[in-house]
């Protein structure tokens, strides 16, 4: 029996859908992402698992107990929004034990706790501190440690780290899988970053238009999209339609195809003659634009040397791998 179930879920505004008709399972210690274009419903979804916004029909099952009639304070859940909701005239110390006391748990139980979770987070020596003291980055595990420290029967992340730098943010991203692995804690991650849900999670639900159009875990989504959103969203894709794609490989093809810009290898032989339109330094990869049979392509390939990059206007000539083509509806 899955932990987490969500069966028919509908939200909407007036005539407006948000989503429609969610069914899904999430088992005990899982970490899934949401991972969608912004208003796809994902946050939205995220709320009404919190209770924090009404749904209009659907259950939401939490070890078979269903959520929808309970008070958002009664369902044992933890959420971290992207803005860190700290209270600025408590400490650090202060802002994690609230929680605590609202659940009227006693002063030396609760000072235990928040010393174990500020822990967790690497946050022990800034008990005393308040949050205009502390970086965006601590401000965010101070948030996370509120959340983990009334001990959740689920935990909810709602784009907790978009507003971080990047070093920052995978830093925490690493920290954050490494507390949930540790306390076996079920979890749902908001993102519309795909780095991030391909490396956090267990599953992902791939979101469009107030629908879950794929689910998987990161290899699936990655290797396998199911249609053209989902070939477009994860990853850097080239889309053809059937006509291109028959004119590129110089065989038949029936439907639109998506490959990989990685499973493209340039050399000096191969079967497809090309020419270098344009290149980008992505760091350890470089990303060549370029023309073979009037079409053009992304290509990726690592950046091992400079003596090795190509030079804007050269001929060379590529190879595709056949088992990276995948035909998507």
């Amino acid at each position: 029996m899955s932990y987490l179930s969500l069966r028919g879920l509908h939200k909407s505004y007036g005539a407006t859908s948000i989503f429609s008709d969610i069914d899904c399972e999430i088992g005990k210690g899982e970490f899934v992402t949401l991972l969608g274009p912004s208003g796809c419903g994902k946050s939205t979804l995220l709320r009404c698992i919190a209770g924090l916004t009404e749904v209009n029909g659907g259950q939401i099952l939490l070890n078979g107990e269903d959520l929808v009639p309970q008070a958002p304070q009664k369902r044992g859940i933890g959420m971290v929004f992207q803005s860190y909701a700290l209270f600025p005239n408590m400490t650090v110390q202060q802002n994690v034990a609230f929680g605590l006391r609202m659940q009227k748990v006693a002063k030396e139980e609760s000072a235990e706790r928040v010393r174990e979770a500020l822990a967790m987070v690497e946050l022990g020596d800034f008990a005393a501190r308040y949050p205009h003291q502390l970086s965006g980055g601590q401000c965010q595990r101070v948030a996370l440690a509120r959340s983990l420290v009334t001990r959740p029967r689920l935990l909810l992340l709602d784009e907790p780290l978009s507003a971080l730098d990047a070093r920052i943010r995978k830093h925490l991203r690493e920290q954050i899988r490494q507390i949930q692995r540790e306390l076996g804690l079920t979890t749902i991650f908001v993102t519309h970053d795909q780095e991030e849900a391909l490396v956090l999670s267990d599953r992902i639900f791939l979101m469009n238009a107030g629908q879950i159009v794929q689910s998987g875990d990161a290899e699936t989504l990655y290797t396998a999209p199911v249609d053209v959103f989902a070939a477009g969203f994860i990853g850097n894709y080239n889309l053809l339609d059937a006509e291109t794609a028959s004119r590129l490989l110089g065989r038949p093809i029936g439907s639109r195809v998506a490959i990989r810009p990685e499973a493209i290898q340039i050399g000096s032989q191969g079967s497809i003659e090309a020419q270098i339109r344009s290149h980008s330094l992505l760091g350890n990869v470089i990303r060549y634009r370029i023309e073979a049979r009037g079409v053009e392509l992304l290509v990726d390939v690592l950046n091992r040397s400079a003596d090795d990059m190509h030079v804007n206007g050269q001929r060379i000539a590529l190879n595709i791998d056949a088992n990276a083509i995948r035909e998507v509806a």
